[in-house]
């Protein structure tokens, strides 16, 4: 299902029941919300928060401040549920890249070449992405938003063998709501581990992997007269030592947002000296030269809770009838990696799959785990891999194969340099739309036995320059 060019989008099921519930109004919980729109008669979100008028900061999105990323991938996956959305996001004032031309990138081995392509998406802030999916979701679909509303703890027959609802407070009132179906979308300080132990079942375990990285962000506007030929611009760390990297995205309104981060608690700091300062220490100080003279719109915002965690509802024996959880609830990722709102998206069309399937909501929700368990297991596997080539991350230690992916993939980036079609395959692996096994391709791996065996000593010293790439034509 993650691969496949058109996703199968349900059309007017027969309904499984009258009433849904999801549990957080974030993108994970706007997307669960829509598919859900397709097997029952009402969908209701519950948000804690109170949902802006406009596209704009909101307190349960602690994040949003800095950059977010919308892979390929994730945007085939919203403009097939909601039809129309990328237009409405251009016309809102997004910008569309094309990733292999458009986006510089300094990485390991120094800049990656620029052709043109056709993996592209939009640029925005998490702020308009949201708000237009929720504007669309309100507009075209059977939803209802309980805004300024807490969900205090699960409902449940009475041996608890099922889930049949919610008990909420607003304005100190409590009340109850009964569903046919509740789903977790409430990220990551999700409850639910808490309220099947209230049920007597038992709680899922839980991965973590914590390189502790940190970032911080501010958004500039882009300088008058400014005239460039990239969207995107990026300077990556380079293990072990190298723990400092920087990305200036481009946005709605004329503005960049600019991000940078530190791994193993070497966090950016948050005053604006220090925030430059920062930007020049990057192993290409390129990011601070196109910041250094830009007028800062914004305070620096800063973010440290990016450890990646797993929780196992997978394994779990034992589960409620009426239950199920989503999106950052079961697997959240270090941000850095720009995976979340894309595999969200992978989340809600594994859902609304597994109501497809299934005849009955009984047993729906440990079939739903065990795939959606699948879905993630490809992300997981490239962001804990990448964290734990750190050697203060926490959580687990690199065993000999991820060590041997690790060294493979290097070999695969620093052949990128030299060879475009490479790095193409390189791309769309990373925006989620080709399999990782397209880079163990012949010719990839023929070319590397080659790399290593000519063993170029003097490689890094003709590829790293300072200045980006000139864009090369096809």
């Amino acid at each position: 299902m993650i691969y496949s060019d058109k996703i199968n989008i349900s059309q007017q099921q027969p309904k499984k029941g009258n009433h849904a519930i999801v549990i957080g109004g974030s993108i994970a919980g706007l997307l669960a919300g829509r598919v859900l729109t397709n097997h029952f008669q009402q969908v209701t979100i519950v948000e804690r928060d109170r949902f802006p008028e406009h596209p704009q900061f909101r307190p349960g999105v602690a994040q949003s401040h800095h950059v977010h990323v919308l892979l390929s991938k994730g945007q085939q996956i919203l403009e097939q549920l909601f039809p129309g959305l990328v237009k409405n996001l251009e016309t809102a004032g997004s910008l569309k890249i094309d990733w292999a031309a458009e986006f510089p990138w300094y990485n390991l081995f120094g800049w990656q070449p620029r052709f043109r392509s056709d993996i592209k998406s939009c640029l925005c802030s998490r702020h308009l992405l949201e708000w237009s999916i929720r504007r669309q979701l309100t507009a075209d679909y059977s939803v209802q938003f309980l805004e300024g509303t807490q969900v205090k703890n699960l409902l449940s027959n009475v041996n608890n063998s099922r889930v049949t609802g919610v008990r909420i407070k607003s304005n100190s009132h409590e009340q109850d709501l009964t569903a046919d179906l509740v789903v977790d979308a409430s990220g990551r300080n999700s409850s639910l581990p808490k309220w099947l132990t209230a049920l007597g079942y038992q709680a899922p375990e839980e991965t973590v992997i914590n390189s502790f990285l940190g970032y911080s962000s501010r958004w500039y506007k882009c300088p008058e007269g400014f005239q460039t030929d990239w969207k995107v611009l990026a300077v990556a760390t380079k293990p072990p030592n190298d723990q400092r990297a920087g990305i200036i995205y481009s946005v709605e309104n004329n503005c960049w947002v600019t991000t940078l981060y530190g791994i193993n608690k070497d966090y950016p700091p948050t005053d604006e000296v220090g925030f430059l300062e920062f930007a020049r220490s990057l192993r290409n100080p390129i990011v601070y030269e196109f910041i250094k003279d830009a007028q800062p719109i914004s305070p620096v915002y800063s973010y440290r809770r990016t450890e990646n965690r797993l929780s196992h509802y997978d394994k779990l024996s034992r589960l409620p009838d009426g239950i199920v959880a989503i999106g950052d609830a079961v697997c959240c990722f270090n941000p850095v990696y720009g995976q979340g709102m894309t595999v969200a998206a992978l989340g809600a069309i594994t859902l609304d799959g597994c109501l497809q399937s299934n005849p009955s909501l009984k047993g729906l929700n440990k079939y739903f785990q065990k795939q959606l368990a699948q879905v993630n297991s490809i992300p997981w596997l490239m962001a804990t891999s990448e964290d734990l080539r750190w050697p203060g991350t926490e959580g687990a230690k690199p065993d000999w194969m991820t060590r041997l992916i690790q060294q493979y993939l290097d070999q695969v980036l620093r052949l990128s340099v030299e060879h475009p079609e490479v790095y193409q395959k390189y791309i769309v692996v990373m925006q989620l739309t080709q399999p990782p096994k397209i880079l163990f391709q012949p010719d990839i791996m023929a070319k590397i036995l080659g790399q290593i065996i000519k063993n170029n000593q003097q490689f890094e010293q003709t590829v790293l320059g300072q200045n980006i790439p000139e864009l090369h034509s096809n």
